[in-house]
């Protein structure tokens, strides 16, 4: 988990420094964008889902509540779950990132990119267990954290 925080605080040094000054309406643009690709990644993922769900019969009978899931169906669940949960998070990260910090232009793309490999190694990984789904998850968590930790210094900055 501590390399998956090493790359966020590289790609947003990097991103950073090449920090372009946009308006404050291409700023939210480019987090609409990055909240867009959560959103598609949770899409993806409840496509899939329903997809297994309805791939044998054992599947069909289980969604219509005739017992548990398979164990493809019970790991594409929990790869669900917790992309809600890493979008829930993800989204208003950009937004507010966007709205709040004037540098963020080249920063939300990179969050997104990260967001997106996190989830690609985090969904790959699962069904290999915690260590190899670990950073993929931080890589997810991590970026989205950075964006409302930046957010909240510069909104104390600008307080005191």
């Amino acid at each position: 988990m501590g390399a998956a925080l090493v790359v966020v605080v590289l790609t947003l040094a990097i991103s950073w420094s090449v920090a372009p000054v946009l308006s404050p309406t291409d700023r939210v643009l480019r987090a609409t964008a990055a909240a867009t690709v959560a959103a598609l990644w949770l899409a993806a993922t409840i496509g899939h889902v329903a997809a297994l769900r309805f791939d044998s019969p054992v599947d069909i009978d289980a969604a219509a509540g005739g017992g548990g899931d398979s164990p493809r169906v019970a790991i594409a669940n929990a790869v669900l779950r917790n992309t809600l949960e890493q979008a829930v998070l993800a989204i208003p990260a950009y937004l507010a990132l966007a709205w709040v910090v004037e540098a963020s232009g080249a920063m939300i793309p990179a969050l997104a990119a990260l967001f997106s490999v996190g989830r690609t190694l985090f969904w790959t990984n699962y069904a290999r267990g915690a260590t190899a789904r670990a950073f993929g998850f931080a890589l997810t968590f991590y970026s989205s954290l950075a964006a409302l930790v930046i957010t909240l210094m510069a909104l104390v900055g600008r307080l005191m």
